[in-house]
């Protein structure tokens, strides 16, 4: 097996920048899929080719519908993003599904049964579903789906839905690099607002209560005055756009026209005030300086000497020897008098 991983390495090292490049842009699906395994790789000589591929990839971005879903346990998600998915291949638009899930690594997670869970939208040609990057951290999966993303733009897709997995804060990293966050909801639970955390709502754009089919019509009527009701309550995301609050059916098909125009009228709103640039520009601003602190943390946390010195400075902080505040001081100062040309 690590013969057969060494092979693939060397193999994917050989390829060059205009291999990558040229074959994403020309929509060639196993060079698309290769790419993406190329940005996921931790060896360093890949992620050195991975940038060089992306800096070319970059002037081809930018012109999807970037579309983050996320929704409480029960709202449907899965079958939601086929039936929208459906609708918008069915329109001639070529859609990318992509998620980020943090827990996928040590649980095998339920990005795995992507394909299994959207069986018809997976065997659609205009459709492209990537399952989670395996990345340990939170912002390590997030980097390597916004990349991804990247890409998918590069290829020419024309739609890209990025979906929250779990809770947490999976959901402020897919708001972070995404135009529109939809969040799904659904009625009859109870306490609707109980299931879903007041920092989600803040950052939707819109919310869709889900299952709004059958005898649940009512319920989702009345649980779509509660969330108007709320939602007052709350900041909206920006001064130009009222949440609104919407219904759907994924299983009949009906109201999902409904979300799209409003994504598209969230989208030109955005564009006539020049918001749109603004917020993605921001978003590329934050995200730089995130991968800065990631890069950060990842050569303290390996050099040699700061390996050393953690374990007694943790120690003494355990210990009540010194406060946090002396033990975090202690640390920096070894950065502040760091030699970096030694390295």
């Amino acid at each position: 097996m690590k013969r057969l991983d060494r092979i693939r390495d060397g193999v994917m090292q050989n390829k060059g920048i205009d291999y990558y490049a040229q074959g994403v842009i020309g929509r060639n699906r196993l060079v698309m899929a290769k790419t993406i395994t190329l940005i996921e790789s931790t060896l360093p000589a890949h992620q050195e080719l991975a940038r060089q591929v992306m800096d070319a990839l970059l002037p081809h971005t930018g012109k999807a519908v970037r579309l983050g879903i996320t929704g409480v346990p029960g709202a449907g998600k899965s079958t939601f993003i086929e039936s929208f998915g459906m609708m918008l291949t069915e329109k001639g638009l070529r859609v990318a599904v992509l998620a980020v899930d943090p827990s996928s690594p040590r649980t095998g997670g339920s990005i795995l049964a992507d394909k299994t869970r959207m069986e018809k939208l997976s065997v659609e040609e205009r459709a492209f579903i990537r399952p989670s990057p395996s990345g340990g951290t939170l912002g390590g999966v997030a980097r390597k789906t916004r990349e991804t993303m990247m890409i998918c733009e590069a290829a020419g897709y024309d739609v890209i839905m990025v979906e929250t997995v779990g809770v947490g804060q999976s959901e402020v990293a897919v708001a972070s690099m995404v135009d529109f966050f939809l969040v799904l909801m659904i009625a009859g639970a109870g306490d609707e607002l109980q299931g879903i955390k007041k920092g989600v709502l803040e950052l939707a754009d819109a919310i869709t209560v889900n299952k709004a089919d059958g005898d649940n019509v009512e319920r989702a009527k009345l649980a779509r005055q509660q969330y108007e009701t709320a939602m007052h309550l709350l900041s909206p995301p920006s001064p130009d756009w009222s949440t609104p609050v919407l219904m759907c059916s994924s299983l009949a098909g009906s109201g999902l026209e409904d979300i799209w125009e409003t994504v598209l009228k969230h989208r030109k709103i955005m564009n006539d005030k020049g918001d749109l640039e603004k917020k993605r520009s921001e978003q590329s601003r934050l995200w730089m300086w995130a991968l800065v602190k990631e890069g950060l943390e990842e050569w303290f946390s390996k050099n040699a000497q700061v390996v050393n010195l953690l374990p007694l400075i943790e120690k003494e902080v355990v210990s009540g020897k010194i406060t946090a505040t002396s033990g975090a001081a202690r640390i920096l100062s070894f950065l502040q008098n760091y030699d970096l040309t030694t390295t």
